[in-house]
């Protein structure tokens, strides 16, 4: 996975006035952290942040954090804050992370293929998976993993343990998770449904409705 290099400024002042100050200017306040070192305040331009996530690597894109007059580090955005309401980010927290160290991270799952057997019997494909977490460095994160569905039959379940996983990728969930589904159609299932409620006897309700008026 390529490295993207983003410019952050260090020194900001902590505080709830300051903060509001920078996030009108089109900023956004975050820490660096990790690996022993002291949490280090900064401040990167909100659109320059968007545009190095903008990939398809989405949040596990390695950011190569560049603080001005200081150092570079190699980071990951772990955690976001985010407004209430807008929905707006409000705060990032920066791991440092290095090359060769095996973290956990969430990817995307991807279904590929055509499910022709499941189509042709008016089914549907249902999706019950769509991330997962795997253990791998940072460099051989995925930025997403693909299932085929191509043999998918109704009635047929992929699993996690199904997925085939790039090299020096691990899965870290449970590999009898249920991925992908082939349901049959709900017509079918919905007349199937009637049938087996109304599988009584033929006549059973009009036979004791007559034998009670016989009774009385």
């Amino acid at each position: 996975m390529p490295e993207v290099s983003l410019v952050a400024e260090a020194g900001r002042t902590v505080g709830s006035a300051p903060t509001r100050r920078l996030r009108a200017e089109g900023k956004i306040p975050g820490i660096i952290y990790g690996h022993g070192m002291d949490p280090l305040p900064v401040v990167i331009v909100g659109r320059d942040f968007r545009s190095a996530l903008s990939g398809e690597a989405g949040l596990n894109t390695l950011l190569s954090l560049r603080v001005e007059g200081g150092e570079r580090y190699l980071t990951m955005a772990r955690a976001m804050q985010r407004h209430p309401v807008r929905g707006t980010i409000t705060h990032i927290d920066f791991q440092v992370v290095r090359s060769d160290e095996v973290m956990t991270a969430e990817v995307p799952i991807t279904l590929v293929g055509e499910a022709v057997l499941v189509n042709r019997e008016d089914g549907m494909v249902e999706q019950q998976l769509f991330t997962l977490a795997i253990k791998a460095t940072p460099q051989a994160i995925p930025a997403a993993l693909e299932v085929d569905i191509s043999d998918l039959t109704i009635g047929q379940t992929l699993r996690v343990s199904d997925i085939v996983l790039p090299k020096g990728v691990e899965v870290d969930s449970d590999p009898e998770s249920p991925v992908a589904v082939g349901n049959p159609s709900r017509v079918t299932g919905r007349e199937e449904g009637e049938e087996e409620e109304g599988s009584g006897e033929p006549g059973s309700a009009a036979e004791s409705a007559a034998e009670a008026a016989e009774e009385g």
